[in-house]
């Protein structure tokens, strides 16, 4: 191979990474995400975020005279500005629209794979539906309080997911081998170039703490848009099953005529023209919220939606895997 085609194949084959939402396995990219993790540039950052989260809390919890939502305000901020760095610094954009497209360009295959979860999760979140402590509950939440609550349950299916994806990671790395090199780079940039290398490669293999960190969002943010999607149609479905089968005299028998803000059933605040009860708007996202925790859990513990669910995204694991031994050995 020549020095110019070594260097096409490189740079295709770092096109080819971006476009799969690999920018880690890049070597400027990880070089530069690197530097941007260094506590010489994210401390400030991370700094500079608390205070302006605490600012914008303290601001419009006073105004409006709300704490709890002064605290989301607080949290939202917080969280925008590091995503916002994140974005910036971190290149997470060729993950986030990986999974977007691998997402939404394969809704058939997921139907199969969240109905094996559906049909107990709707039994036992219907049963949560008609029960009148988790309406008083969610109606007795303040619209702040109440997406403090998404947030928690979105937290804690993050954290669920951070422990156990790496798992998935550390399965699809040991697969990979220099014996099985060409065939993983089947249909890439470096086909060619992995036919010739053979074992030449095979000390490549071993990736570093931030690509497999790359993997593991990989999965994490494929997994999250699923729950999302999850979730909305859970959602969706309450909206739906409550305007039919829950009437205003259920839903007074259940909470009462009226509270210190008027009559109940009360109309949804600033969207009155909508035909959607306040009360039935809370406890459709209280619910879609947990269900989303629910689902998240069990995907990650059910053997068999594992099994085809990982079936699916590992072997482009493997692939990114080989083609970053193929790449790492042309750039020395």
């Amino acid at each position: 191979m020549t020095d110019e085609q070594r260097l096409r194949t490189v740079s295709d084959a770092e096109q080819w990474f971006e476009r799969n939402g690999l920018p880690y396995f890049v070597a400027d990219n990880e070089r530069r995400v690197r530097q941007a993790l260094g506590r010489g540039r994210l401390g400030p950052v991370a700094a500079v975020a608390v205070v302006l989260g605490i600012a914008a809390g303290i601001v419009v919890g006073v105004g409006s005279q709300d704490v709890s939502t002064g605290v989301l305000v607080g949290a939202v901020t917080l969280g925008v500005i590091l995503l916002l760095y994140a974005l910036a610094s971190l290149h997470l954009q060729p993950i986030v629209a990986w999974g977007a497209r691998r997402t939404f360009g394969s809704l058939g295959l997921l139907f199969p794979l969240v109905t094996r979860a559906l049909p107990l999760l709707l039994l036992f979140v219907t049963f949560l539906f008609i029960n009148t402590e988790v309406w008083q509950v969610s109606t007795a939440l303040d619209r702040g309080l109440l997406w403090l609550t998404v947030l928690l349950f979105a937290a804690v299916a993050v954290a669920f997911l951070l422990v156990r994806l790496p798992e998935e990671v550390r399965s699809v790395s040991s697969e990979a081998s220099g014996d099985t090199l060409a065939r993983l780079c089947e249909g890439t940039p470096v086909e060619d170039a992995a036919a010739g290398l053979g074992d030449a490669a095979d000390d490549e293999l071993t990736l570093s703490p931030l690509q497999r960190t790359n993997l593991v969002l990989v999965l994490l943010v494929s997994q999250a848009l699923q729950v999302m999607l999850l979730a909305v149609s859970v959602f969706v479905f309450f909206i739906v099953f409550g305007k039919v089968a829950i009437t205003d005299q259920v839903i007074q028998a259940w909470l009462g005529t009226e509270d210190a803000d008027g009559p109940i059933p009360s109309s949804l605040p600033s969207l009155d023209w909508l035909p959607i009860s306040n009360e039935l708007f809370q406890v459709s996202v209280f619910l879609a919220a947990f269900s989303g925790l629910y689902f998240t859990v069990y995907a990650v513990t059910d053997s068999t939606y594992r099994e085809q669910f990982f079936t699916a995204i590992s072997t482009e694991l493997e692939r990114a895997v080989g083609v970053q031994a193929v790449y790492r050995t042309l750039t020395r």
